[in-house]
């Protein structure tokens, strides 16, 4: 790495972690005052009220990490022009034969190692953290019922319930409605309690379903089973069931029941891929639409890097002001065109490949034209 290369990059990574920082402690002390009295109330059982608010922020940051890091990434690249310019050091670099594309270089690679960063981010931190992340102000240990929203496994039983419990994966006052190929007690079952458990060695994974009040008499039933596979477990077949519970095989996990229509926000793009490729669930568009735009991602970063980055190049003014002016128009026209063909994809009214990839056609000639400004 040249000289000329740790310079531009040890600048841009000062004005990206103090843009990250500024706008995320801005977050912070606007979100924590307002809700200042949850938190106040949930230190006076956990402790520390300081520990409390870190704690939350803490996991808020990888979602504000992935709302904002390629427009951050753009912005750093940007400021980054401007200072040389303002110094008069890009003059000093362009007399001494150092191309414009060869100063722009080594920004674009660390705005494309940020989007990288973020891929990382949503891929791998995000779908570990959700339980953390699914959280509010309201519920910040997990221990309020929440309402739930009622949805088909992969067995096309309807599972619902009066509320669900995040910290404990519970299910209050649960209803299940069982397929007509599984109504051999009557399509519902009722309990007071269901609680999710991981799949180990005596079961796979699936509800365990405690103090069954429909259908009556559960232990005096047979398990019930499709194509040979054990889907509804009573005492009567599985021992390590007690008296009046039932277990219930799904394939749909707690934690995607818990978040509703929006789990794929915190679900790494293999999971739903997996639940796009089972033929058992009806999926929304905007689900297909969340998909194709990971995927295209970093495209979209660099597309919007290089609409902004030739711009700074091409001023002669110094202005900072004026340069997070257009910082800010470059970013928000972007973004407003990605968010309305979203929209449109999530409506059905565009394809989701199409929605994905319509700002990157519209945008990219855009910036290959004005990119003619960086080899002059």
């Amino acid at each position: 790495m040249k000289i000329l290369d740790r310079y531009l990059l040890r600048h841009f990574m000062q004005v990206f972690a103090i843009c990250f920082l500024s706008l995320m402690g801005l977050y912070v002390v606007i979100d924590a005052f307002g809700h200042l009295d949850r938190f106040s109330k949930h230190a006076e059982e956990s402790g520390d009220l300081l520990n409390v608010i870190c704690k939350y922020y803490a996991y808020q940051s990888l979602n504000f990490f992935d709302d904002t890091g390629g427009i951050l990434a753009m912005i750093a690249a940007m400021f980054t022009v401007t200072w040389l310019q303002r110094h008069q050091e890009m003059t000093a670099m362009l007399a001494a034969g150092v191309s414009k594309t060869r100063i722009a270089i080594p920004l674009v690679c660390a705005a494309i190692s940020v989007s990288m960063l973020g891929v990382a981010n949503r891929e791998i931190l995000i779908p570990n953290f959700r339980e953390e992340l699914n959280r509010n102000t309201k519920d910040l240990d997990g221990m309020m019922p929440r309402d739930l929203e009622a949805r088909f496994d992969t067995n096309d039983i309807h599972i619902g319930g009066e509320a669900l419990v995040a910290h404990s994966r519970q299910i209050n006052n649960p209803m299940f409605v069982l397929p007509n190929r599984l109504a051999r007690y009557g399509k519902q079952l009722a309990a007071e309690h269901a609680f999710y458990l991981d799949a180990n060695p005596e079961h796979p994974a699936g509800y365990l379903l405690d103090q069954v009040s429909s259908p009556t008499k559960i232990d005096a039933r047979r398990s019930l089973a499709l194509q040979d596979q054990p889907i509804l477990l009573t005492s009567m077949d599985a021992p390590w069931l007690e008296p009046g519970q039932a277990f219930v095989v799904s394939g749909l996990p707690f934690e995607r029941l818990a978040k509703g229509s929006s789990w794929h926000q915190h679900a790494s793009t293999r999971e739903i891929v997996t639940e796009l490729n089972d033929p058992t669930t009806d999926v929304d568009a905007h689900v297909r639409v969340a998909v194709h735009s990971r995927l295209m991602q970093p495209f979209t970063d660099t597309t919007l890097l290089m609409l902004g980055l030739p711009l700074m190049f091409s001023r002669r003014q110094r202005n900072v002001f004026l340069s997070i002016g257009i910082c800010l128009l470059v970013a928000v026209t972007f973004s407003l065109v990605i968010l309305t063909c979203q929209s449109l994809g999530g409506l059905s009214l565009l394809r989701p490949t199409l929605a994905a990839w319509l700002p990157i056609l519209v945008f990219l000639p855009i910036a290959v034209g004005m990119s003619r400004t960086l080899q002059t």
